[in-house]
């Protein structure tokens, strides 16, 4: 199994930044694809920003230059530095693991980290 914790998250205000983390543990040895998606009330989950094994990233157009997906070399961190941030990022934040992107087995989620920004 896999385990994802994610933490934090929280209160912001609009045009500050935050920097949310998703803790890895467990049978990781097999994941190629690490990602980010929210989820706001009343709306589907959507994919933030993804990294792949070789290093190369997705971003939602949204989030482009605002955002920074990053991991550590073991795989047992991923990151999300959140810049300039807009009340509609307020969501619930879930990190992802999963095998491949082509793979629907071996997908693992993280039960998510609230962020609210608003003043």
């Amino acid at each position: 199994q896999v385990q994802l914790v994610e933490s934090g998250g929280g209160l912001v205000q609009p045009g500050g930044s935050l920097r949310l983390s998703c803790a890895a543990s467990g049978s990781i040895f097999g994941i190629n694809v690490m990602a980010w998606y929210r989820q706001a009330p009343g709306k589907e989950r959507e994919l933030v920003a993804r990294i792949f094994g070789d290093g190369s990233t997705n971003y939602l157009d949204s989030v482009k230059g605002r955002f920074t997906i990053s991991r550590d070399n073991a795989k047992t961190t991923l990151s999300l530095q959140m810049n300039s941030l807009k009340p509609e990022d307020t969501a619930v934040y879930y990190c992802n693991f999963r095998r491949s992107i082509y793979v629907p087995q071996g997908i693992y989620w993280g039960q998510g980290t609230p962020v609210t920004v608003s003043s």
